[in-house]
């Protein structure tokens, strides 16, 4: 059966934009056609500067959410990154045949580290290094198959680098992954500015829909929503981006074509409150249940031990492996007791 992996950084609150691009897919399609793991990565939160508190209330957040959306339990695997040590184990050794020129090639490295500076801080050299642990994340477990989006395949390429070049010089240890990108429509823009993604790390929240935001909330946001000069509506995602969107998020909510919803429409004011409320409907269910989910803290837990004893379980096996084929000795078992007498 081909294996599934992905992962979900507790950087920020989750967004419309992370459920209709990613988590909506994983819940209704992946978990059901797959074996699939979905993994909280929060050791990948502390790359830049953090709260320790906010980190792992954010961490239980995104973990009770993802339950919320419907990941379950039963054909899934659902755990917390540091729960499982096969993946800092795997990423010394995928460091070992990483090189330097390699991450600071890294878009997303050159992005952060830019916004870094510019706020006077200093560049951890974890968020240099972080995509091999990426890489780390996904070869542990013989996946096959990386959902993501536009932003993040070029670290899924050097993960298929790596395990190329590692299994080269060192043997076959590691299946050779591939990239899936979201089906179109699925990528929800910033309702400020249209020409970026909502992203869940945003400094202002006014263009981004969480997806715990009170119902009156979301209809504020998107009836604020940017849109563009004229008064017709039409879909052009280049030359009109602010009105595209809406038709994208409102065709993401209802199972339309965004196309040919614009040709229902003759103002901005009725689309955006069309698109408020197919919003607020589809965020309902899944903010009820993640109610349901908070007030049983113990099932929450639960799921995410059992994650990380059956993802421990998968991914050592291939971790043994590549110490083993990388040079390094098995550690010496302790002599049993009837031997020992």
């Amino acid at each position: 059966m081909t294996r599934v992996f992905s992962g979900v950084q507790p950087t920020g609150h989750l967004t419309l934009g992370n459920y209709l691009g990613a988590m909506r897919r994983w819940a209704e399609v992946d978990q059901h056609r797959a074996d699939s793991l979905f993994c909280v990565v929060d050791l990948h939160a502390l790359t830049v500067d953090h709260d320790p508190a906010r980190v792992r209330r954010l961490s239980r957040q995104t973990a009770t959410l993802l339950l919320a959306a419907g990941l379950d339990p039963d054909a899934c695997t659902v755990f917390l990154q540091s729960h499982v040590d096969e993946h800092t184990r795997l990423s010394y050794l995928l460091e070992c045949v990483a090189t330097d020129g390699e991450m600071r090639r890294m878009i997303q490295y050159k992005e952060k580290a830019a916004k870094e500076r510019e706020r006077g801080g200093s560049v951890r050299l974890s968020l240099l290094t972080y995509p091999v642990l990426m890489a780390a994340d996904i070869l542990a477990y013989g996946t096959d198959e990386v959902p993501v989006g536009e932003d993040q395949a070029q670290h899924v390429e050097l993960t298929r680098d790596l395990a190329v070049r590692f299994n080269q010089r060192y043997g076959h240890v590691f299946v050779v992954p591939r990239t899936t990108l979201p089906q179109v429509g699925a990528r929800v823009m910033n309702l400020q500015d249209p020409t970026r993604k909502m992203g869940k790390s945003d400094d202002s929240g006014a263009g981004v829909v969480y997806l715990l935001d009170e119902p009156d909330t979301v209809r504020k946001k998107v009836m604020r929503a940017v849109t563009d000069s004229g008064r017709d509506v039409g879909y052009d995602r280049a030359g009109r981006p602010g009105v595209s969107n809406l038709l994208d998020i409102l065709a993401a909510c209802t199972g339309g074509n965004p196309e040919s919803l614009a040709a229902v429409y003759d103002s901005y004011c009725s689309l955006k409150k069309d698109t408020a409320e197919a919003v607020v409907e589809v965020l309902r269910p899944l903010q009820a249940r993640h109610r349901e989910l908070c007030a049983d803290p113990a099932y929450v837990e639960g799921v995410l031990r059992d994650g990380a004893e059956k993802a421990r379980a998968l991914a050592r096996p291939t971790v043994d492996r590549a110490y083993r084929a990388i040079g390094l000795l098995p550690p010496v078992a302790e002599p049993s007791l009837s031997a020992a007498g």
